[in-house]
């Protein structure tokens, strides 16, 4: 499931991943909110947390992840990453550069610390 969260900054969207996250969930929430955002703004900042209750992803979510950044690659401004799920966070470390934006990775204590970044 995929839930949207407060974040500071008008141009900033949140979301928190749990449980198993669906290709439903992308097409309920997460993209229906990237859309209007990007309705507003050109570029827009990202934060996405894989909290402890997070277990994974569905295929479909993957394929939907997948599409979503390609089709909006050059409209992210910053991404901030917050889990302490390593394998997850080793993977965006290792391809966050392929991302036209600023990308960070934040343990989950530091989630204060990121919604500060990731508003700029």
């Amino acid at each position: 499931m995929i839930e949207m969260i407060d974040v500071p900054g008008d141009d900033t969207i949140g979301f928190a991943a749990k449980g198993e996250v669906s290709g439903s969930d992308y097409e309920t929430v997460l993209v229906p909110a990237i859309e209007q955002a990007l309705q507003e703004h050109d570029k827009i900042n990202l934060l996405y947390v894989l909290g402890d209750d997070f277990t994974g992803y569905e295929l479909a979510a993957m394929w939907d992840d997948t599409k979503v950044g390609m089709s909006h690659l050059f409209s992210w401004r910053r991404i901030a990453m917050v889990t302490d799920h390593d394998g997850y966070r080793r993977m965006v470390q290792g391809f966050g550069f392929l991302i036209p934006a600023e990308v960070k990775v934040f343990p989950s204590a530091e989630l204060d610390a990121a919604k500060e970044w990731v508003a700029g």
